[in-house]
């Protein structure tokens, strides 16, 4: 669960990109705008990161701002799951990453496994909805939801990373590695499993 000023900073942030973008009033404007300027310092203080670092926020021309999609893929072969390791934390995860405009959730998931494992997937199940700041890793000053689905591999071949990763391969899971806990975590590999073994198990969702 991330820290409830965060989770405050952020919402004053987005309700200011909101308001700027409805064109408010000239004296209005200026209170969005100092309001806006106001939430990302609390975010750039919270994080400990200069302010020109918060990428992702809820600009003015976005329209009314709203969370971003996060999609990742559970691919499991004969009982382990396929991970990734990121370049930029040197951790592991599903594959995945924000949705593209113009696919489908389930087709984002098949995309990126194919990106960053090289390996060709269907997917098969809608297993789990959640919201990033109500669960475990590093608070980010980004908001969005995560989208979880089964994926079955179409092939035997032996996943490669791909430009985005620096490793690729299958796990057990009693022995996983260093996990990239804000992409996915043990917790998403446990739940998973436990979707496989049940097909008609509903989607879990927070």
């Amino acid at each position: 669960m991330e820290d409830i000023w965060l989770a405050y900073a952020k919402r004053l942030q987005a309700l200011a990109a909101t308001g700027l973008h409805y064109g408010p009033a000239p004296f209005d404007r200026e209170r969005f705008e100092e309001i806006d300027q106001i939430a990302r310092e609390m975010m750039s203080r919270l994080g400990q990161v200069p302010i020109s670092h918060l990428k992702g926020l809820a600009e003015p021309h976005e329209g009314y701002a709203t969370p971003k999609n996060d999609v990742r893929a559970a691919v499991v072969r004969e009982g382990h799951i396929l991970l990734v390791r990121e370049k930029s934390d040197g951790r592991w995860t599903m594959p995945g990453g924000f949705a593209d405009i113009g696919l489908t959730a389930s087709q984002v998931a098949v995309k990126e496994t194919w990106e960053e494992a090289t390996l060709r997937v269907r997917a098969t199940k809608f297993f789990q909805l959640r919201h990033r700041a109500r669960h475990p890793g590093e608070p980010d000053h980004r908001d969005f939801y995560k989208f979880f689905y089964l994926c079955t591999p179409l092939d035997d071949a032996t996943p490669a990373p791909g430009p985005e990763t620096s490793g690729a391969a299958f796990f057990a899971p009693d022995a996983l590695p260093p996990m990239s806990e804000g992409r996915s975590d043990a917790q998403d590999v446990q739940l998973a499993l436990r979707h496989l073994a049940a097909p008609d198990r509903p989607t879990d969702w927070d």
